[in-house]
């Protein structure tokens, strides 16, 4: 998490996964605003997401740990 962003996975009703890295600010938020009705604004890798988090049917918080090289046995 060189840039300070974590990796997420935004799950939707119907099965849609988005993902996206958030800072802690904008994560710490959408987490406080899953379930309740309206829009929510985040910048994600020079993008713009605007979504309905009463929508949102899970989020994955991923971590880099073990992504690069290879896995001792």
């Amino acid at each position: 998490m060189a840039d300070g962003k974590q990796r997420v996975e935004i799950g939707f009703e119907g099965g849609q996964v988005v993902p996206a890295r958030l800072d802690a600010g904008a994560l710490k938020e959408l987490r406080k605003a899953i379930g309740n009705p309206g829009s929510i604004e985040f910048e994600s890798e020079g993008e713009v997401l605007v979504l309905d988090p009463g929508k949102v049917t899970f989020l994955r918080i991923l971590t880099d740990e073990g992504r690069v090289g290879f896995q001792a046995d």
